[in-house]
């Protein structure tokens, strides 16, 4: 196969097959010159199966998808609008897990579309995202790439060189982007609570929206941050070029911000585009509980549909529906558990949109276990659970829930204390 990229349209006739698993990269990596062309020749291709991650982009809009069925590890961004028609199958993992089965082959993947960066002297980079991808492509019947010249060249993602792919294609859409949405007075004063708990010295990890933003906007003033995260979104070169993130003290991979992902917009890509002190690592090593409980004060910030009184964490499901994900989550709280001086944070609102409590009496799914709590915050303040019995967690919990909502969980904790 010749190393050229192709300019032709993609042609998927031939190519996917009845009942092929076709893989493409998640997120901002999602190669959309492949992804369009693919959803657009749908009616006259045979049945297949997408798997995905979290989606960010139209490209799978339950119109434009109507008798195609997906696969994912989660209900993220756009994947909500497929769980809603029923077109989304779940797959009940943690992030680290999903990308295991895959190294392992207990994942199916036939067919797997990548989008690559390209250096002058012809490398290929994963560019935007170093997650199981890599993986679904060595057991892959076809691997088709797109190269994009807008998607940064990183460090880490480098594709490696025996997975030649058998397609390539000349990227016609930019890399997707992800801008930071609004910050709003509830997730400031969230995040001045979160705050609160992290010292100089605090290598963060955090996930995307409008809570992590405002607790990353919120550390300005600290020195000396690292950064082992998941992902990391424009608001890490915010710290960065503030001052605030030296990755000296992290105990490893000093003065390197690692991550599985980028999500953000051209100014993080041209952040991380061929800078060495930006590192994009395999889950195998940015979620793995060993390589965590290295790192020196590793704060875990995430967030959670609801909290139980005794600090169980549901980031999976409301009513009985997936809304959204395992992800890292527990991954990171029980890394920043373990870490020397690490603190795990449950960001949440207390309140949702209509009105509801999202502080409650028993969670419906759990995501995080109690016995792995170690601090939840609100808008109200930041309750310190660990090493405090169910009666005094209930306490503190509801003391942080919306003052309208304090009565009804005090009454629903008597009851519980009652009839333990």
């Amino acid at each position: 196969m010749s190393d050229a990229a192709s300019s032709a349209a993609p042609d998927f006739s031939g190519v996917i097959r009845a009942g092929d698993v076709v893989v493409c990269g998640q997120a901002t990596a999602e190669p959309r010159t492949l992804t369009e062309a693919l959803i657009a020749q749908q009616s006259r291709l045979p049945p297949f199966t997408m798997l995905v991650g979290p989606v960010f982009s139209q490209t799978f809009a339950p119109q434009r998808c109507a008798g195609l069925s997906f696969a994912s590890y989660g209900v993220i961004g756009h994947a909500r609008a497929l769980a809603r028609c029923g077109q989304l199958d779940v797959i009940p993992s943690s992030y680290s897990a999903f990308c295991a089965d895959f190294a392992a082959g207990r994942h199916r993947a036939d067919v797997v579309l990548v989008q690559l960066a390209q250096a002058d002297d012809g490398r290929l980079s994963a560019s935007l995202s170093n997650d199981y991808v890599i993986d679904a492509a060595r057991r892959a019947r076809v691997v088709i790439a797109e190269i994009n010249p807008d998607a940064p060249f990183t460090f880490g993602a480098e594709w490696p060189d025996e997975l030649v792919p058998q397609l390539r294609f000349n990227a016609t859409l930019p890399p997707l982007e992800l801008a930071a949405t609004a910050l709003d007075e509830v997730s400031r004063r969230i995040a001045r609570h979160a705050a609160g708990l992290i010292p100089n010295g605090s290598t963060l990890q955090f996930g995307v929206g409008r809570i992590p933003d405002a607790v990353l906007a919120a550390l300005t003033h600290l020195r000396d941050l690292g950064i082992h995260s998941g992902l990391i979104s424009d608001a890490v070169v915010e710290l960065i070029e503030c001052g605030a993130v030296s990755n000296a003290g992290k105990g490893i991979d000093a003065g390197v911000t690692v991550t599985n992902q980028l999500i953000g917009t051209r100014r993080l890509y041209r952040f991380a585009h061929r800078n060495r002190t930006v590192s994009l690592r395999p889950a195998s090593y940015t979620h793995n509980q060993a390589v965590l409980s290295r790192i020196n004060r590793l704060v875990a910030i995430n967030s959670a549909l609801e909290v139980g009184l005794d600090g169980s964490v549901n980031a999976e499901t409301l009513n009985g529906v997936a809304i959204g994900a395992i992800g890292g989550q527990l991954d990171f709280v029980r890394g920043a558990n373990a870490s020397p001086g690490g603190r795990a944070i449950i960001a949440l609102p207390a309140t949702a949109a209509n009105g509801r409590s999202r502080i409650v009496a028993g969670v419906e799914t759990v995501t995080t276990p109690r016995a792995d709590a170690d601090a939840v915050v609100t808008e109200w303040g930041a309750a310190e659970l660990r090493g405090c019995t169910l009666r005094e967690r209930a306490r503190r919990i509801i003391a942080i829930a919306a003052p309208e909502h304090r009565e009804a969980l005090s009454r629903q904790a008597w009851g519980m204390a009652r009839s333990q």
